[in-house]
């Protein structure tokens, strides 16, 4: 986005490339034009890689279904134990230090080396669900983003269609 100008560039991410959204980055419709600097915040609530997040969070989606349809022996137990672990890890990677520190909170260790077929269900509904939340903050964070800038182009319409604030008739010759 450059300036004032009155027109909008919006740039579309690489579909695999790195983006940053942040959840608490939402200006009140009130709020001051975007061209005002502020500090940088710390970097909290952020997802450097989205889309990774949005492939893990349905492949492992896809595992829970899995796993409730059809038993599973002990060889399928413990290969779904390293992919939900590989997983925790990835997921762990593409999220900021301070979702990454709440995920592993949320995600306990197996108490043996080949989890029961109820843990691995439960661990991998868990994850799922905390997914679902992320998504679901991400999605509200978004609507909010996008209700702010749609205030401010009204406010930045306005103020180009009426330059003298006021409502007040500009002094002046018309023709």
């Amino acid at each position: 986005m450059g300036g004032l100008s009155g027109t909008l560039d919006v740039v579309q991410p690489e579909p695999n490339a790195n983006v940053t959204v942040n959840p608490d980055e939402v200006l009140s419709p009130g709020a001051e034009d975007a061209s005002t600097e502020t500090a940088p915040e710390p970097e909290t609530d952020f997802i450097s890689q989205p889309a990774k997040v949005m492939r893990i969070g349905a492949m492992v989606k896809n595992l829970l279904d899995e796993a409730r349809s059809a038993p599973l022996d002990e060889a399928g137990r413990a290969r779904l134990r390293e992919i939900y672990e590989l997983s925790i890890h990835e997921l762990s990677s593409a999220l900021s230090p301070d979702l990454g520190t709440e995920l592993g909170r949320m995600v306990l260790p197996f108490s043996a080396e080949v989890p029961t077929e109820s843990e691995l269900r439960i661990a991998q509904a868990q994850l799922v669900g905390w997914l679902e939340g992320l998504f679901h903050g991400i999605q509200a964070s978004l609507f909010a983003q996008q209700a702010a800038a749609a205030a401010q182009l009204e406010k930045m319409r306005d103020r180009s269609l009426n330059p003298g604030g006021g409502g007040e008739p500009r002094a002046g010759t018309y023709l």
